[in-house]
């Protein structure tokens, strides 16, 4: 016959070792969505031209269904239209698909139609919105014109920040600046001097980097990204989808499929992997990916 208080300590013993190990092994999502103009815009709806059009709803279904599969537990969202447009998709998601997002951050940056903006089921420890980061395009004196967009975060025992931008697309008024790619890099440099300063490498503070680059991983923008001089500022994070592709926009115009949202990672952040494992990242490929956006949500697992 089994002593009671034997098989009760050892019922016990194998809870607690059941509640350390979910501790030791949670993982926290974070993920990057453009999602394409949630805003009102002239656009392409239903074959029809359409004047100062909402993103239509088939686009706003698929939209939620990939977010809700995917679940992040904080998404770094672009191209999100004013407040009213956010929290439409707040209640969305949580009425229709279920999730909850009780912490939200939109970006007043000097662009005035389209946002950065934070939604994460963890609340922040401080939001930070930098809207003056200047650079000389030309002679003139220019902004990062979405701003740079900060929430910092106590995981734990651990304080780290994510940021998100999107950088200058390729569209250009300027025959001298083809491609807007002067314009670009000198965004990237901007933020890249920020951070650099804010996070002094030796600091070894544990940050991401994330959002929309309007650039390919050999170009400029993200050089200066992952470099200053001698210095490495941050690690590309190698992100996939299911199939191996790395493709995170499709253009339907030019029929081109191209890489130009990522996540950057400190060597600080980095660190918190255990045995020094680099991490891969995911990028979501179902079928109805192209309907939400022309962008492909790309996500990271951290380690706490």
């Amino acid at each position: 016959m089994i002593n009671r208080r034997i098989l009760v300590g050892a019922i016990t013993r194998i809870f607690l070792f059941s509640l350390i190990s979910v501790s030791l092994f949670a993982e926290l999502r974070v993920g990057t969505y453009n999602v394409r103009n949630y805003l009102m815009t002239d656009r392409l709806a239903d074959g029809t031209w359409r004047k100062n059009y909402p993103k239509p709803e088939n686009e706003k279904t698929a939209l939620r269904e990939i977010i809700a599969r995917e679940k992040p537990d904080i998404l770094a969202i672009q191209e999100m239209g004013v407040a009213p447009y956010l929290q439409e998709l707040l209640r969305d998601l949580k009425r229709i698909n279920g999730i909850d997002y009780p912490h939200h951050v939109l970006m007043d940056g000097a662009d005035p139609d389209r946002h950065l903006a934070f939604i994460s089921k963890i609340p922040f420890e401080k939001v930070l919105q930098y809207k003056d980061l200047g650079y000389n395009y030309f002679g003139k004196p220019e902004v990062v014109r979405r701003g740079l967009l900060e929430a910092q975060f106590k995981t734990g025992d651990i304080d780290w920040s994510l940021y998100t931008v999107h950088l200058k697309s390729k569209w250009t008024e300027r025959d001298d600046d083809p491609e807007a790619a002067k314009k670009r890099e000198s965004e990237a440099t901007a933020v890249r001097n920020f951070l650099k300063k804010k996070h002094p490498p030796e600091g070894k503070y544990p940050y991401l980097l994330v959002g929309d680059f309007n650039d390919t991983p050999n170009s400029k923008p993200i050089a200066r990204i992952l470099n200053s001089g001698k210095n490495r500022l941050t690690r590309y994070v190698y992100c996939k989808d299911s199939r191996s592709r790395i493709w995170t926009h499709y253009w339907r115009k030019g029929g081109t499929y191209a890489q130009v949202d990522y996540i950057f990672a400190s060597y600080g952040m980095l660190e918190k992997y255990p045995g020094g494992k680099w991490p891969t990242g995911h990028i979501e490929d179902s079928k109805n990916t192209l309907t939400a956006s022309d962008h492909r949500l790309v996500w990271l697992d951290l380690p706490f």
